[in-house]
């Protein structure tokens, strides 16, 4: 990803994606490179995924907020059980399918190679992901899904039936987030030389940091709840907010920036 006349730069790019990726190598120390098209690739189609991901879940807030204003989950009335049960599965897919996509433009951009640059250990998840990040991630599906278990101990059906789809809901993203973070640890590495090498990695480390960003537990709970479940159920959902966004923001500042976690993880100086 150094030299732009390598006969594996890969197939031609937009203007736009190469003066992206070459913002994108300037913001991670990697100024002296020179962007190719298969470092533009990689980095376009994260940057579109990101986006629909974005889009797939305010979709699913809106869908939400809307069937629950409109029902309030009336008994014997399994409609708005079955819209959100719905909703909450086009997620699941949805999510599945970006992944998939990114992945797939991957191994396209490897199969271009005719050499591959390699290191001595495969970085795992502490060196990628990180124990802070880790940590934050489980804490934060675990205050979810305790939220939503919490729920289902109110008699009201208004309160329980949500609870139910947001308890699965909240289930299967922490099944697929587990199993997208498994790929990405696994996956082959993309890179022909030390600095493309080194920009795989640090790829890798800002995808393992999006996918633990846990945006579906933070918004479905208090889309799905707040209006119905009672005043102590409120309390403690606006608590977990404010808790874990405070997390967030504190661990986003006080880490290493994904370069130098990348850096460190390869053993660079």
């Amino acid at each position: 990803m150094i030299r732009e006349s390598s006969p594996d730069a890969g197939p031609p790019a937009r203007a736009a994606d190469l003066r992206s990726a070459a913002e994108w190598l300037a913001g991670h120390d990697l100024g002296d490179s020179q962007p190719t098209p298969l470092l533009a690739g990689r980095l376009a189609v994260r940057r579109r995924a990101r986006l629909a991901t974005h889009v797939v879940l305010a979709a699913l807030i809106l869908v939400s907020a809307l069937v629950t204003a409109l029902s309030g989950f009336q008994p014997y009335r399994p409609l708005p059980l079955l819209a959100l049960t719905a909703s909450m599965a086009g997620l699941l897919l949805a999510q599945s399918l970006l992944d998939r996509w990114v992945r797939r433009v991957d191994q396209r951009a490897g199969a271009t190679l005719s050499r591959r640059a390699t290191h001595l250990v495969q970085p795992g998840w502490r060196a990628v992901l990180g124990r802070p990040y880790a940590v934050f991630a489980v804490a934060t599906s675990a205050g979810a899904v305790v939220l939503a278990g919490s729920a289902l101990a109110v008699p009201d059906p208004a309160v329980r039936q949500p609870a139910v789809v947001l308890l699965i809901g909240l289930l299967g993203v922490t099944a697929i987030i587990a199993v997208q973070l498994r790929h990405l640890l696994g996956h082959p590495v993309v890179a022909e030389d030390e600095e493309s090498l080194t920009a795989d990695v640090i790829m890798r480390v800002e995808d393992a940091r999006d996918l633990n960003l846990p945006a579906v537990q933070w918004a479905l709970p208090v889309v799905l709840l707040f209006g119905t479940a009672p005043g102590w159920w409120r309390a403690a959902a606006i608590a977990y907010l404010i808790l874990s966004l405070v997390t967030g923001v504190a661990l986003h500042a006080r880490t290493p920036s994904s370069a130098t976690t990348a850096r460190r993880a390869m053993g660079v100086r």
